[in-house]
């Protein structure tokens, strides 16, 4: 009998001794996204893009010649759920870097958790300038909606000379911040605000509300919000006999928007940081590879995923594991090209700085427009965001 507990003790030694050296061999990230719920379209993508840059990663050495592994959970976007599985990425899983690929409100609940245990994060796609004001532990790597939203006013005010404009904003963290920012912008450069109303999230029949533009006869409508409900406003626009210009963001840049609202897309403007005419070698891979990956178009939410974790591997190779290291690099990176929406030229105030792009749709298809490089449209102004 005791020969069988010895050899027993043995195997156990050698299990343990294995799986501990197997441990040692990865460096753990942590990712929530929403993958269920109204926001799975979007999970999915920040989620396959993830993954798409994890292979690139490991086939180009991993992470000092460790391999990366990408550890996730569904959020299904909700605060809560983002909170717990925070918790449980960093005390269970044991990630060294947490990734939120989740809207503003999941990111916000996440950032503040990894700032209370001192572990670095980063959302992709989420805008909100309070997520990063948690504190020196937390980034963000896709367009904050103080530049995005003054973008699309600079564009509208200047570029189109809009003179009177409609505001149509879905009413959430995402779009109202980026309504703040044009509405400011544009009012500036000489723009009149001739309509401005809030709709709901999950909204479908927007008519009243063009109807009412209609009569306020508006150059232009900018109109922040998600593919979903940016799909009906821009088709019942077109129903209604509206002929302005439309505007969007971000939220619209999905292969979805546009399968959505089929040909009344066409000539609408949006914000973005993924430009698909760019002859950049990371952009064009991130494209064709996604597309074989999944069999869909990529867009900016993956775009914006894939970059997260190209960065935090950049991070990890030159400077390891340890908390603060990674946070005091983080602030110094400048020019960083290994991305698809890029080049990131610096971080301020922990936000990623770039140019900043605006899209057209032209035979259903996204294609590059016009780009600002000016630092009085890509930078943050001064308080914009806490340092």
């Amino acid at each position: 009998m005791k020969r069988y507990l010895g050899l027993a003790a043995a195997l156990m030694l050698v299990c343990g001794i294995a799986f501990s050296a197997q441990a040692q061999q990865t460096v753990k990230i942590g990712f929530i996204t929403p993958l269920t719920g109204f926001a799975a379209a979007d999970g999915y993508s920040s989620l396959e893009s993830a993954k798409l840059a994890v292979d690139y990663v490991n086939e180009h050495g991993g992470i000092k010649g460790k391999k990366l592994e990408l550890v996730s959970y569904d959020d299904a976007c909700q605060p809560d759920q983002a909170s717990a599985l925070t918790k449980k990425l960093i005390e269970n899983d044991k990630v060294v870097v947490m990734i939120s690929g989740s809207y503003s409100s999941p990111s916000r609940a996440a950032a503040v958790i990894c700032q209370q245990a001192k572990v670095p994060f980063t959302s992709t796609y989420a805008v909100h300038p309070s997520i990063v004001e948690a504190g020196e532990y937390c980034h963000r790597i896709g367009m904050a909606a103080p530049i995005q939203g003054r973008t699309g006013g600079y564009f509208a005010a200047r570029e189109l000379a809009a003179k009177r404009i409609a505001l149509l904003i879905m009413n959430n963290d995402f779009g109202v911040s980026l309504a703040e920012a044009f509405k400011e912008t544009a009012i500036k450069l000489g723009a009149q605000i001739v309509y401005e109303k809030k709709y709901p999230l999950g909204e479908t029949e927007f008519r009243s509300y063009l109807n009412a533009i209609k009569a306020a006869n508006p150059d232009l409508i900018y109109a922040p919000g998600y593919y979903n409900e940016a799909a009906n406003i821009v088709s019942q626009a077109r129903e209604v006999g509206l002929k302005c210009w439309l505007m969007g963001d971000e939220g619209y840049d999905s292969p979805k928007f546009i399968e959505l609202a089929k040909s009344a897309a066409n000539g609408v403007f949006i914000t973005t940081d993924l430009n698909r005419d760019s002859d950049r070698p990371m952009t064009q891979y991130f494209l064709k590879n996604y597309k074989k990956r999944t069999n869909i178009d990529a867009d900016m939410v993956g775009a914006s995923a894939f970059d997260a974790v190209m960065l935090v591997s950049h991070i990890l190779n030159k400077v390891g594991t340890d908390a603060n290291k990674i946070i005091q690099y983080w602030d110094t990176i400048k020019n960083f090209e290994d991305c698809a929406t890029g080049p990131i030229l610096m971080f301020q105030n922990r936000s990623a700085i770039r140019p900043m792009d605006i899209q057209i749709v032209l035979n259903n298809k996204f294609r590059y427009f016009y780009r600002y490089y000016e630092p009085e449209v890509i930078y943050l102004g001064k308080g914009s965001e806490g340092k």
